[in-house]
């Protein structure tokens, strides 16, 4: 049986703490993930695990210790740490016991498998985590094909990010690049429409525009679309705004766009 760290400056407990930046996520090439669900889901998805910290005092049922054993089956580094050093790791009230890192990990753009029907997001420059967070979980629950980051935009391996993608990061294959032009222009040799919502100007709700693919184009939060997507994008869908509300958050219009384009194409 390994050794237990007691002390919160060993040197592989230091550097999962400095995973909450993203200079040194892409430095050491890895994010790190907690809560039970959100590992299975991590496993279930194929995520390769880097490095599991495990308190088996914390272990409430038998859940945390099966997936103790499949981390286990991965070949992953287990360190045994004490309660107070897993408390370190994580931003539970109450840690449950298991902390893990994971590589980062992205899709090309020519690994994409797309067929001419399917829904790709694409978010221009967003800087909340927790909107991005949400637009990942929200495309996974329509089945889109892919959400592409145009860079330079919040990093998806954000804790934030994680917690509010609930696990869809691990099932929506990710795309970045900073070429819109590139980008769009092979969305839309595959046979996917370039949309985009405005408040003042396309169709209301986008209404005949979301049969077959689409590529729906989430701006900026502070200002919108960036021109040179702007210039890309072929059609234009807006909300009502019935109250006094000024705009509606980028992760809701998405979301409700992204089921628009469910409910035209569902068969």
């Amino acid at each position: 049986m390994s050794s237990v760290i007691t002390s919160t400056r060993n040197r592989r407990v230091v550097d999962a703490r400095k995973l909450d930046q993203r200079k040194h996520r892409e430095d050491q090439g890895c994010f790190l993930v907690e809560g039970l669900q959100l590992l299975h889901m991590a496993l279930d998805a194929g995520a390769r695990p880097c490095r599991v910290f495990y308190c088996e005092p914390l272990f409430a049922g038998e859940e945390a210790e099966a997936l103790l054993d499949r981390f286990r089956a991965t070949g992953a580094d287990l360190v045994a740490v004490a309660e107070h050093v897993i408390e370190t790791l994580s931003e539970r009230d109450t840690p449950q016991g298991l902390v893990a890192t994971f590589a980062l990990f992205e899709t090309p753009l020519d690994g994409l498998a797309l067929t001419g029907d399917e829904l790709v997001v694409v978010a221009d420059h967003l800087q909340d985590p927790g909107n991005l967070g949400t637009i990942i979980r929200t495309a996974d629950a329509v089945g889109a094909a892919a959400v592409s980051l145009l860079e330079p935009c919040v990093d998806p391996f954000n804790p934030r990010t994680v917690r509010g993608s609930m696990g869809s990061l691990f099932n929506v294959p990710l795309v970045r690049t900073d070429d819109p032009h590139h980008l769009l222009a092979v969305l839309r040799g595959r046979g996917l429409r370039t949309i985009a919502a405005d408040v003042y100007e396309g169709r209301l709700w986008g209404d005949e525009l979301w049969t077959g693919g689409a590529a729906l184009v989430l701006g900026n939060e502070a200002r919108g679309l960036s021109d040179d997507v702007r210039a890309e994008v072929t059609d234009w869908v807006r909300l009502p705004i019935v109250g006094q509300a000024e705009s509606l958050n980028v992760a809701v219009a998405g979301g409700v766009l992204m089921y628009a384009w469910l409910k035209s194409n569902l068969h």
